[in-house]
């Protein structure tokens, strides 16, 4: 699967031929002043829930692509409400079949509201299967026991990505106790730096997770790598 970081908690992973965005944040995101957002592609867009660096740039990028938004329930539904034309409305436990394969949504321990104050649903984390791979995006989250159960719902995971930057999310050492609860030895970081509450030591992040038997993707942003 290739995977290119645009920055903070945002992602693309190009399966079966489709571009999957996730949590697109990047036009305010300081450290991602060099990507061009109009140059983002897009099928589907992904997102994890209603704060605003994770879904600043959705609508946008939305309307330019003609992508398929998911999202939980009350997250979709505002997206519809602002003109997006294209949404497929999820929530936690459910499970829908795409043209690249299948999407599971699991639960996400968070917040979650929306830029206008409207309630924006409970968090969650996708986890999708296909034939060029399978992989976890958990979202923001705090590490939860309900992780052991993806494993056992799901198959087996090539990839999970998971934040890394503490004090709004799980930090490193949890991060690595959710990869062994999702049984992936290959995680990427997300919602690290971006602001000062979470930045985080990268050779301290890479060596916490090579303790473990894990390997950890620490991407510059604008970089792609095939994992």
């Amino acid at each position: 699967m290739q995977v290119t970081y645009y920055g903070h908690s945002c992602f693309s992973i190009l399966v079966s031929g489709k571009s999957l965005l996730f949590d697109p944040f990047v036009s305010q995101n300081e450290l991602a002043i060099q990507v061009d957002v109009s140059a983002i592609p897009a099928d589907y867009i992904f997102i994890s829930h209603g704060h605003f660096d994770h879904m600043s740039d959705a609508l946008a990028i939305a309307k330019r692509t003609g992508a398929r938004l998911v999202a939980g329930f009350e997250v979709g539904e505002w997206f519809q409400k602002q003109g997006c034309e294209h949404v497929h409305l999820m929530n936690h436990g459910g499970k829908w079949k795409f043209d690249f394969g299948t999407v599971k949504l699991v639960n996400a321990v968070h917040s979650s509201v929306l830029p206008d104050g409207t309630y924006g649903g409970n968090p969650v984390g996708f986890v999708i299967e296909s034939a060029d791979g399978n992989f976890y995006y958990s979202g923001d989250t705090a590490l939860t026991m309900d992780m052991q159960l993806i494993p056992r719902i799901c198959a087996k995971l090539d990839l999970a990505l998971l934040p890394i930057g503490d004090n709004f999310t799980m930090g490193i050492e949890d991060a690595v106790i959710a990869s062994e609860f999702v049984e992936c030895d290959k995680i990427v970081g997300l919602h690290y730096d971006t602001f000062g509450y979470i930045r985080v030591d990268h050779e301290l992040a890479v060596r916490k997770f090579e303790s473990a038997a894990k390997e950890l993707f620490l991407l510059n942003i604008g970089e792609s790598r095939d994992i």
